[in-house]
């Protein structure tokens, strides 16, 4: 016998529920979501239990070990983000015959790079406002490889990006650069080291911390046949082991400015053992961004031209 579907047409009760459960996701909690939402914490678990009924799986864990989404809860959020982003793209679209730009705009951020001086992102959200000081922006940081999957499936209406790869799916508009420098901790042997001592097999012997998913960080560690003693997913968890002392690890030098102007930090070999790191803003090939997405694209390909 077929086994008969849970979830019929989507209502907008549904629509209302997944909202929640969106919001409680990403505030990571029913208690964080309180201010997010504007409602009760009771209610929150009202909703997020109807929603469990509603689509007959449980959603996440919660109670005294903390807030977790299960299995199927991850999955139902990636998909309903999915279709909110398409939602949003409709949204636009039927904005646009008004010539009216309104509506939700989701961008994808690498990490660390406010402090970059050759990185006018907020020039360019400061005339993106102007000229849509209807559209609510939404920005999220996050690694390299989720920026690409949230820009390619519609999480993302567009990302900025280390250029490091090039798929067809999507279309690259260069923005700025980074300078990549390796730094050592002040505890590190290398911080004061005697003259002569260091080259690039002295660096070979010593630990070092590489970025887990692929990027610049990583060809340029197999050019240098550097091996990875540990593993870190932003810039934030590279400066933490490079400041205790036992690893070698590459950052921005806008970013390690300030802890090598406090001497916590220095750059070694920087004559040779740097690269530079350009960065892009991405969107989708197909479709063609909206006006909305092509107004903030303009912007930020004007703020560093």
């Amino acid at each position: 016998m077929a086994r008969k579907a849970l979830l019929g047409n989507l209502t907008d009760t549904d629509l209302r529920l997944l909202r929640v459960f969106r919001a409680v996701a990403a505030c990571g909690g029913f208690a964080a979501a309180e201010l997010e939402l504007n409602i009760n914490r009771s209610t929150i678990s009202r909703h997020i239990k109807d929603l469990e009924t509603r689509l007959g799986v449980t959603l996440c864990r919660r109670g005294r070990g903390g807030f977790a989404l299960s299995s199927e809860g991850a999955q139902v959020l990636a998909s309903a983000l999915k279709m909110m982003g398409a939602m949003e793209d409709f949204q636009h679209e039927v904005n646009e015959l008004h010539q009216r730009l309104t509506g939700s705009l989701a961008m994808g951020i690498f990490d660390k790079t406010a402090t970059n001086p050759g990185c006018h992102i907020s020039r360019a959200l400061a005339r993106f406002d102007e000229l849509a000081p209807d559209v609510h922006p939404q920005l999220h940081v996050q690694p390299i490889n989720a920026i690409e999957a949230g820009v390619m499936d519609g999480r993302f209406h567009l990302g900025i990006i280390p250029t490091h790869r090039y798929s067809s799916s999507l279309d690259y508009y260069r923005l700025f650069e980074e300078q990549m420098y390796l730094y050592c901790g002040q505890s590190h042997p290398l911080f004061n080291p005697r003259r002569g001592q260091i080259d690039q097999q002295t660096l070979r012997s010593h630990h070092y911390v590489g970025i887990g998913y692929h990027s610049p960080n990583m060809e340029i560690t197999r050019e240098l046949g550097l091996q990875r003693h540990a593993t870190a997913h932003d810039q934030e968890a590279v400066a933490h082991l490079v400041l205790s002392g036992k690893y070698l690890g590459f950052l921005p030098e806008h970013y390690a400015e300030s802890f090598v102007t406090r001497g916590l930090m220095r750059a070694v070999l920087p004559a040779s053992v740097q690269y530079i790191c350009e960065f892009s803003a991405i969107v989708r090939h197909s479709p063609p961004p909206s006006r909305v997405v092509q107004t903030l694209l303009d912007a930020l390909v004007s703020a560093h031209g």
